[in-house]
């Protein structure tokens, strides 16, 4: 606590003096909302009850900026919660900008899905559900770019691993576990501790062009997902499976990939594609107990966009291909998704409805997300819409029960 009042009087000083400064510019801007929603089974209980405060503080003149995110979640069942999604300072030189601190850092084409996205970590503790920017994780790094032309160059710093924050045993969002016994937890290799061996790092080459935008990129990091070593324990006379370990590890990968937009007449083709080594995936076997065992791992999008009478329509083939398979491995060789984007406004841009999918093509599911936003005035807006879940297995699946209604009043400023 102390440590969060000193961040906040730091910030009061901070923005007081500079604040005297012909030069710098402050801005405040943000929003409040209310965000509830209720599951469409018996009696629909309630899902979610959700007051927020996000406010953006920032301060900037020639030289140098500051930039600081705090947020309130306010929940009916929780304890207020509340911190930094970033915070950090700019200095800009000739051509060159360094940012130093807690950010969110962007990568790719692809929308809804992370392939080349991987500097900052995800918070999918309620799934995919929530804004991403608010599903993104900022990261303490420091980030260099350098400018020349329409080429910018970019490497990233990180002196610790965050991980992706997984939603707990006792949410709703919590994955399905295929196992027919409750499984205890060991976290003795769950800790990646910070050192100088152990810090990420990656970089980017970008190009802005008028006949197309090319992203280039690479990197040494900890993969934000855990793999997960399986020990079965068996009754040695009758065979019955009797207990199940859990041990969680993150490993250390390399990525090398790219992305790309192409505008094509009334058509904008994009791709991405990422190759990992050093990917583990968890084996099982003959006999109790499991392994890991290391793949590359291939994982690309194709897609296309385009505009048909005002209505943005958008569509995205995904692939996660494990090169070298070998029976045994508890992952699919072969993972296809594909989404679907149409939105239009009507009113003069008053009313938005907008229909997302994602279509699980292996396991045969989906999550169908329609929405309808109206603006009642300048910074006020209603947000109605649902997420619909089909089939009974897969990454969509497996929440089948929990398909909801949901409606957001927010005012931004």
């Amino acid at each position: 606590m102390k440590t969060k009042k000193m961040i906040v009087l730091l910030f009061l000083f901070v923005f007081g003096n500079s604040y005297a400064q012909q030069e710098t510019t402050p801005s405040v801007s943000g929003y409040i909302r209310n965000y509830t929603g209720v599951f469409t089974g018996e009696d629909y209980p309630l899902s979610i009850l959700q007051n927020t405060v996000n406010l953006e503080l920032g301060l900037q003149n020639s030289r140098t900026g500051f930039f600081a995110n705090p947020y309130i979640y306010h929940y009916t069942d929780h304890k207020l919660e509340w911190g930094l999604r970033e915070a950090y300072m700019d200095i800009f030189l000739k051509n060159m900008g360094i940012r130093i601190g807690k950010q969110q850092i962007i990568w790719g084409k692809a929308e809804g899905v992370f392939i080349t996205d991987v500097v900052s970590p995800k918070d999918m503790s309620e799934f995919l559900l929530p804004d991403f920017d608010e599903i993104r994780t900022g990261i303490s790094s420091v980030k260099f770019n350098y400018f020349s032309g329409n080429h910018t160059f970019e490497a990233v710093w990180a002196p610790v691993f965050t991980p992706t924050r997984m939603p707990g045993s006792e949410s709703d969002w919590a994955p399905v576990l295929p196992f027919p016994v409750v499984p205890e937890w060991d976290m003795s290799a769950a800790e990646v501790k910070p050192s100088l061996e152990n810090s990420e790092v990656f970089v980017r080459y970008s190009l802005m062009a008028t006949a197309a935008d090319l992203e280039l990129v690479g990197g040494t990091f900890f993969f934000d997902d855990p793999s997960l070593f399986i020990t079965r324990r068996a009754n040695p006379e009758s065979g019955q499976l009797t207990g199940i370990t859990l041990r969680p590890e993150y490993q250390r990968v390399s990525m090398a990939g790219g992305s790309f937009s192409l505008p094509l007449s009334s058509f904008v083709v994009r791709g991405e594609g990422a190759w990992y080594t050093g990917r583990s995936f968890q084996t099982q076997a003959p006999g109790a107990e499991g392994s890991l065992i290391e793949k590359d791992n291939l994982h690309y999008m194709a897609g296309i966009d385009y505009t048909l009478a005002g209505t943005r329509l958008s569509l995205q083939f995904i692939q996660e291909h494990i090169l070298d398979y070998e029976s045994g491995i508890q992952n699919r060789e072969f993972e296809n998704t594909m989404t679907f984007l149409a939105k239009r406004d009507f009113l003069r841009e008053k009313l938005w409805l907008e229909l997302f999918a994602y279509i699980g093509l292996t396991s045969e599911d989906a999550l169908i997300r329609p929405k309808i936003t109206y603006s009642v005035a300048d910074g006020f807006e209603l947000l109605g819409g649902a997420n619909i879940f089909v089939g009974n297995e897969g990454r969509f699946g497996q929440y089948d029960k929990n398909d909801m209604l949901y409606i957001k009043v927010k005012y931004s400023f």
